[in-house]
């Protein structure tokens, strides 16, 4: 019989703290038996957030199998793909298996859709049967699993015009360009740190976009390579090269391309920690900074600004805006250059 009155942030999943919400909790209920009021899912890829597939990596040694056994563990000690280390999660693409009976009518949704989860798989009730493959390249993990949404959780359906995987690893970092699209005006000057990444290149996108032909945007990238991406999209004004941990370099990088100006609006996008002062350092007082990074500590950057007396504003990565993943797929839709360059390096 099927279990009826679960809560629609899915409290009655949780087992460790009992009660508190899925996300902060140690421990979900992974059982596949759905309540009436969540979606069962046919997982066929996990596309694990860049932070935290970069530390399984490394805990790895890069050994792809060893990557996908550390998987399997977090997953059968938390019912969850929740990075103890990192604490955030990624997300999943699979079609529907079963829709709950409070939820039938409700959702423009039919058993065999194919979608991909909006929300991190840190509160993700996960089963994984199996892992298929993995693919260090794209931080995607192909599996045999089933997950299950709460009736809060949001979904896109997966456009017909692209690859599943393509499609997927833009849906990931949806919120950025999105967000970026909110936060950027005509005429700034904005720098995006990680410009040659994959949310940093949809955020050059919206950025250039939005600031139009009297902005100016800047794109700061540690490699050759992903400098070579920027400059191929043809979106920065200004590449940057440098660390991005390195706040006082880049900062006079910064100084030299902005005549002293600084940014008026600086985007994180990269995943590694300890880049926090580099963000604040480069923004003018008044000015906004964007950290989308999930490797970003919000105690250093409040105590960091604080500490060098910067008055600017400070964002939270909520990978949820409104409208996110249409605006993240049509990125790609909008731009031939993007499009290839993502399909080579995802599809």
């Amino acid at each position: 019989m099927t279990k009826t009155g679960g809560n629609r942030y899915g409290t009655h999943r949780t087992i460790e703290p009992k009660g508190t919400l899925p996300q902060p909790s140690w421990k979900l209920d992974n059982s596949m038996e759905i309540w009436d009021n969540e979606l069962l899912i046919d997982v066929e890829t996990l596309n694990v957030d860049a932070a935290s597939f970069r530390q399984i990596s490394e805990q790895a040694k890069g050994d792809p199998e060893q990557i996908g056994e550390i998987i399997l563990e977090t997953v059968a000690k938390r019912g969850k793909q929740h990075n103890p280390v990192t604490g955030s999660g990624g997300m999943l693409i699979g079609s529907v298996a079963e829709i709950g009976k409070s939820l039938q009518g409700k959702r423009d949704l039919a058993v065999g859709d194919r979608i991909a989860s909006m929300v991190s798989l840190s509160l993700t009730p996960l089963n994984i049967q199996e892992i298929l493959a993995v693919h260090p390249a794209t931080c995607q993990v192909d599996v045999r699993a089933k997950a299950v949404l709460f009736e809060s959780g949001i979904y896109a359906k997966l456009p017909a015009d692209m690859p599943d995987k393509l499609a997927l690893a833009v849906l990931d970092v949806a919120g950025a360009p999105a967000q970026t699209a909110k936060i950027v005006r005509p005429g700034q000057t904005v720098l995006i740190i990680g410009g040659g990444g994959k949310s940093g290149l949809l955020c050059l996108h919206e950025a250039k976009k939005r600031a139009g032909i009297t902005g100016n945007v800047m794109a700061l990238c540690r490699s050759e390579g992903a400098a070579e991406r920027v400059r191929q999209s043809g979106l920065a004004d200004v590449i940057l090269r440098g660390d991005a941990k390195d706040s006082v370099a880049v900062l006079k990088l910064v100084e030299e391309a902005t005549n002293g100006q600084l940014a008026d609006v600086t985007i994180n996008c990269v995943d590694i920690p300890a880049t926090e002062m580099t963000s604040i350092l480069a923004t003018k007082d008044g000015g906004m900074v964007y950290f989308f990074s999930m490797a970003t500590s919000f105690t250093a950057a409040a105590l960091g600004a604080e500490g060098i007396g910067k008055d600017v504003t400070m964002l939270i990565g909520n990978g949820y805006t409104k409208d996110h993943s249409e605006i993240a797929i049509n990125t790609l839709r909008e731009n031939s250059i993007l499009r290839e360059m993502f399909s080579k390096l995802y599809a």
